[in-house]
């Protein structure tokens, strides 16, 4: 039988192919942007009653290191964007009737990026975020608790410490310290980051390290948050390890992390990737004190190398249209029949997400 296919465009941006002459001209003027692609392709091929799944898309904020450029999508079933409730984070949302054999979805998504990098020593002053916002950044989730052990540890790593910036430095060269990239962790790692303090634990992913500085930031009262994303270029510093080393993205998820300093605004860090340098680049198992892993550890204390997608900061998502939670949405999500797919299983669920630059 032949499949249906449908082109849905009407509750997103629709894709730029080529850029508007403002917006080019605006880019250009501002410098340093880039333009990407990502495509994801869902292929469900063992169906069983009515099957879901769920795509992330780009952060729809324009910030001044990222810009949405739009989606469009085509598939055999129903497709629509929703969004989680309480972060605003979007997806595509599709749906596959029973009798459906072969379930398909491919969304495309076009991002400009530039590197993000802010000057601590010269605050602006003027940084000012909505208090909805930072309330949200320092409340607690299922895996970042904000007391007991946690909140003792953040009292004990920034005591002494009054600023934000202050308090944040000190959390991050403790994680830095004690935590080390665990390649036997499947995915990113869940965060669950209570768990890592009463077992004294340290190890893990990007999902752990970096939800290690988000729980503890906040539970020393200054509002953090996780950006989920995924890599979609090599790194321009150097290093293999913080770059995609081909157009297959389907396993590059990594999530960073940032959080807000009164006077200065939203600050990016990224511990994680620290410990990712020492882990894996040449010849391997580096000290944190070697020269190599020193600069990257000054720099990922306030700068991105954007190469580098976002998604949202949600977490503990409720999927529309089903009873399933899951701490983070960096992968794309799926069930059929009820059964929950494995979403850190790109070959046995079936997915594959590419990138590609977009040169002009």
């Amino acid at each position: 039988m032949k499949r249906r296919l449908f082109l849905q465009g009407g509750a997103a941006a629709p894709l730029v192919t080529v850029i508007p002459g403002a917006l080019r001209e605006a880019l250009a003027e501002e410098g340093g942007w880039r333009t990407y692609e990502t495509v994801t392709k869902v292929e469900i091929g063992s169906s069983a009653g009515v099957t879901r799944a769920w795509i992330p898309l780009p952060f729809t904020a324009q910030t001044a290191w990222h810009r949405p450029l739009g989606n469009r999508w085509t598939g055999n079933g129903r497709m629509k964007v929703v969004k989680d409730a309480k972060y605003g984070a979007e997806m595509l949302y599709c749906e596959w009737q029973r009798g459906e054999r072969a379930p398909v979805a491919e969304v495309t998504s076009r991002f400009a990026t530039r590197d993000r990098a802010v000057d601590l020593l010269k605050p602006a002053g003027s940084a000012t975020e909505d208090p909805a916002a930072l309330k949200l950044a320092l409340q607690p989730t299922a895996l970042l608790p904000a007391d007991g052990i946690v909140r003792e540890t953040a009292q004990e790593i920034t005591a002494g410490r009054r600023t934000d910036l202050d308090k944040a430095r000190a959390i991050y060269e403790w994680v830095v310290e004690n935590t080390f990239r665990d390649p036997k962790v499947k995915g990113c790692g869940w965060g669950d980051i209570k768990s890592m303090l009463e077992t004294r634990n340290f190890g893990g992913k990007c999902g752990d390290i970096n939800a290690l500085f988000v729980g503890l930031a906040r539970a020393s009262g200054v509002p953090a948050r996780d950006v989920y994303g995924v890599r979609v270029a090599p790194s321009a510093a150097g290093y293999k390890s913080l770059g995609l080393g081909s157009a297959n993205a389907s396993r590059a998820q990594h999530c960073r992390a940032e959080f807000y300093a009164r006077g200065i605004g939203w600050v990016p860090v990224d511990p994680a990737d620290v410990r990712k340098v020492a882990l894996e680049e040449p010849p391997g198992n580096l000290r944190i004190g070697n020269p190599r892993v020193m600069v990257v550890r000054r720099k990922l204390f306030g700068a991105w190398e954007m190469n580098w997608l976002a998604y949202n900061t949600a977490h503990d998502v409720v999927l529309p249209g089903s009873k399933t939670t899951v701490p983070y949405l960096m992968y794309p999500n799926g069930e059929s029949g009820g059964r929950v797919l494995d979403q850190l299983d790109p070959d046995a669920f079936r997915y594959a997400i590419t990138a590609r630059e977009i040169k002009a």
